[in-house]
């Protein structure tokens, strides 16, 4: 990407390697300040497509200046995640965000049975969000009445689970990773592939690999991006001095 003022006011696409325990906000709201400071203005456009919880890392596309009417686009776009699902328990987030609420036998889950189980979960699939999540009803965000414990009914959603490969060579853990439309949640994915094999399960880690065709090798850590653009500028700004 180009570190001027000018590629900043018009508009760039800046991939970033989302860090463990930020969540999407901390890290547009870290970009756009020190944007706004290294180019000397006191407000620009930045956004990102599409959410990765605290507990996730990898791919985070951001848009800034006029790209940011490209967000919606980016958004709709096939994506890939890796990750690993702990079998035999449950949490009520579907992740490692709350306790372990309730334990199962795994003994009777052998190679066979998951791969069995996991043609359940190809092409086309209802699927209902987790009650922690960000989705809205009646005007509040699904967390809120989670934390609350205050039940509330969601409807299933339409999502399409293109591929889907599981290593269970270290079970009770798995790895896999699997490409999906928008809007699918990968905790639920993990919750529901449990119950499909009579037990348990939950999240226990996730990475964004893959957004339509930007991928994960192509993107910056936090500390990149900040070493690189206050580099950047701080040459720009000396170079003026001298001349």
């Amino acid at each position: 990407m180009i570190f001027t003022k000018e590629a900043f006011l018009s508009g760039q696409v800046i991939l970033i390697d989302k860090p463990l325990n930020w969540t999407s906000f901390q890290v547009v709201n870290k970009v756009r300040w020190l944007i706004k400071k290294n180019i000397g203005v006191k407000k620009i456009k930045v956004g990102h497509a599409g959410t990765l919880d605290p507990l996730a890392t990898g791919l985070l596309i951001l848009c800034c200046g006029k790209m940011t009417k490209e967000i919606e686009r980016f958004q709709g776009q096939e994506k890939t995640y890796s990750g690993t699902l702990q079998l035999g328990a449950t949490t009520p987030s579907y992740d490692l965000e709350t306790e372990i609420d309730q334990t199962y036998p795994t003994e009777h889950i052998k190679p066979a049975l998951i791969e069995a189980t996991k043609a359940q979960f190809m092409g086309e699939i209802d699927q209902y969000p987790p009650v922690f999540s960000a989705l809205k009803k009646e005007g509040k965000r699904l967390y809120e009445y989670a934390r609350k414990g205050e039940q509330v009914d969601i409807p299933s959603r339409k999502v399409k689970v293109s591929a889907f490969s599981i290593d269970a060579s270290a079970h009770p853990q798995l790895s896999f990773e699997v490409s999906c439309s928008k809007g699918t949640y990968i905790r639920s994915l993990a919750h529901d592939f449990g119950q499909a094999l009579e037990s348990g399960a939950y999240l226990s880690s996730l990475c964004r690999e893959r957004i339509g065709d930007f991928h994960l090798k192509n993107a910056m850590s936090m500390e990149t991006f900040e070493t690189q653009i206050n580099r950047a500028f701080q040459d720009k700004n000396l170079l003026s001095d001298s001349i």
